[in-house]
């Protein structure tokens, strides 16, 4: 037990070390992710991360799930701008913007957010010549690595928040 208490306790100072050498998000940054967020259409992804989260009956998923649909999408994306702010630079954020934007970007977003169970994954959207020449920029290549990186971290935050909103915070 001392050994499980002395993991806990190192995982807990180097993590806050992790946090104090992170400097806060300037406003830019914010508004970047913000609108990261609105081009995501991250209403979806909460709808999503309740939708596959798992729930003590039936009855108390009904209940989350009303929650989250009655969500206004601007609340959503102004309670995730902050923590996303502070995973993805500026300059990703503004990309992958332009990227969900765009027409391909729509399609990935369709796929993602409404295509339903299926046995293997789901075909991919193919992109037309113009929409891979945009998808081989430096400055895309770039943000869509640092974006894969932090994917996972994103949709933890939407768990965090979709959480903080079933609590009724």
């Amino acid at each position: 037990m001392k050994w499980y208490s002395a993991i806990l306790l190192g995982a807990a100072l180097l993590g806050g070390s992790a946090q104090a050498a992170t400097p806060a998000p300037d406003a830019a940054q914010v508004k970047a992710a913000h609108d990261l967020m609105a081009a995501m259409q991250a209403e979806k992804m909460m709808r999503m991360t309740a939708g596959g989260s798992q729930y003590a009956s039936p009855a108390q998923r009904k209940e989350v799930m009303d929650k989250v649909i009655k969500l206004q999408p601007e609340m959503v994306y102004s309670r995730l701008a902050l923590p996303v702010a502070k995973l993805l630079s500026t300059e990703t954020s503004t990309e992958m913007t332009a990227f969900y934007q765009s027409s391909y970007g729509q399609k990935v977003l369709q796929q993602t957010y409404n295509s339903g169970a299926s046995f293997g994954a789901p075909a991919a959207p193919v992109p037309t010549a113009a929409e891979k020449a945009a998808l081989k920029k430096p400055a895309y290549v770039k943000a869509e690595k640092e974006f894969k990186a932090n994917e996972q971290a994103i949709t933890h935050e939407t768990f965090v928040l979709l959480k903080s909103v079933i609590n009724g915070k």
